[in-house]
């Protein structure tokens, strides 16, 4: 049964302050991290200290949203923001990468790791095992916003999306949500608890995630500014996912031959 999408993307407003189900998915997977993570401390899954969860959370929320906005404007549409410098931190605008947000919150671990002298691969082989579950939810965000929408489909489970048009669609970002979201955090979560090898997690998320992003950009309509860097099927997302994927491999393989100590 296709699906017709009408969601209004603000939640609430308040007088002339418009709250969005975007922001609003950013604000609870940050709260459901910081819970899950606080709750391994607890349960004495992690040797980390609630404080230092805290200051973890809030270097990460920084350089996530930094990295993020910033991967957009040189990965997606660097002409456009050359011509608007003004409009580079104009968040409210729209527009965030996820290659981008990695590489900023890798950024915020390696501070992290230099400052308390803390091998890196001990904070990101914890973070990993959540950050899925922050990319459910932002998927689940791209849904209400009607974004990041599929191609055309002829299969029952297709959505109208009418902010964009009235052909039924592939809802890729439900497609991301699943795998990259439910799917990589029950891998990870799983391996967590057989405390693997250090780098495993990590590189496995890396492998992972690339792998699944790969797969979906096969029917996830590519950004207009942009479109297809090769042929008829060859996206940005699917450029940024390889090097991504490559250095996954390389950790793992450092990993399972013991050169990456915790």
């Amino acid at each position: 049964m296709i699906y017709i999408h009408n969601i209004d993307p603000i939640l609430l407003s308040i007088g002339f302050i418009d709250l969005y189900w975007y922001g609003a998915m950013y604000a609870i997977s940050f709260l459901l991290l910081d819970y899950l993570m606080k709750k391994e401390v607890y349960l004495g899954n992690s040797d980390f200290t609630i404080a230092f969860i805290d200051k973890i959370l809030l270097i990460s929320i920084f350089t996530l949203l930094l990295g993020g906005r910033l991967g957009y404007v040189i990965f997606y549409n660097i002409d456009y923001y050359y011509l608007n410098l003004h409009k580079i931190f104009y968040i409210w605008e729209g527009g965030m990468s996820f290659h981008g947000a990695l590489l900023g919150i890798l950024i915020g671990i390696l501070a992290i790791s230099f400052k308390h002298r803390i091998s890196f691969f001990k904070l990101s082989d914890f973070i990993v095992v959540f950050v899925p579950l922050g990319l459910l939810l932002g998927r689940i965000g791209n849904f209400i916003n009607s974004e990041l929408y599929g191609m055309p489909t002829d299969g029952s489970w297709g959505v109208i999306f009418t902010k964009v048009d009235s052909i039924p669609r592939h809802p890729s970002m439900l497609y991301e949500a699943i795998l990259e979201g439910l799917v990589l955090f029950i891998i990870l979560k799983n391996l967590y608890q057989q405390k693997p090898k250090a780098g495993i997690l990590t590189a496995l998320f890396l492998i992972y995630y690339s792998f699944f992003r790969f797969l979906v950009e096969f029917v996830r309509v590519p950004d207009i500014q942009i479109g297809y860097l090769y042929g008829d099927w060859f996206t940005m997302g699917m450029l940024l996912s390889v090097p991504m994927f490559l250095i996954g491999l390389f950790i793992y393989y450092l990993s399972i031959q013991g050169k990456i100590e915790r």
